[in-house]
């Protein structure tokens, strides 16, 4: 492994690493809970955190392409999560809104009470109109595709 492929993999893990924390800021500084999506965008960049460490302290390509997935694995969950938040399809049942119409009050009530207590399909927060889940698509996938690059043109 050459100095600039450590130093990109070091920086790689680093982006997966403050994702979780900026994650865990939006969560307990920013009293912000998090949806079922949120954490589902989380555990890929557990992957690509404890990957990308195995990658720096052995040198193996095979723990730098885990941790290429687990970046990009959080990517596409966040392209999910947008176009759940953006209306585009419909998201889990246990975190979105549905057709209520034909609902009697009974299971309108119990739909109501076992629903959680953020939903996917709502967007707490925006910087420039894109959400939590846009940026996070956008920057993981983009971390995957430095992954890759990395691995390949680095060596």
């Amino acid at each position: 492994m050459t100095l600039t492929q450590r130093l990109a993999f070091i920086l790689l893990t680093g982006f997966s690493v403050s994702m979780i924390l900026g994650a865990w800021g939006f969560e307990f500084i920013g009293e912000m809970p998090p949806c079922k999506l949120c954490y589902y965008q989380r555990y890929p960049h557990w992957v690509a955190s404890g990957a990308g460490i195995l990658a720096i302290l052995t040198g193996t390509a095979l723990f730098a392409y885990l941790a290429a997935a687990g970046a990009a694995g959080s990517g596409i969950v966040g392209l999910y999560h947008t176009g759940v938040e953006r209306k585009w399809w419909d998201g889990p049942s246990t975190c979105t809104s549905s057709d209520v119409s034909n609902m009697s009050a009974d299971d309108l009530f119990n739909q109501i009470m076992q629903a959680p207590l953020v939903r996917c399909d709502e967007i707490p927060w925006e910087l420039f109109g894109f959400s939590m889940a846009n940026y996070n698509a956008l920057l993981s996938l983009g971390a995957g595709v430095f992954w890759i690059y990395a691995i390949k043109k680095l060596t």
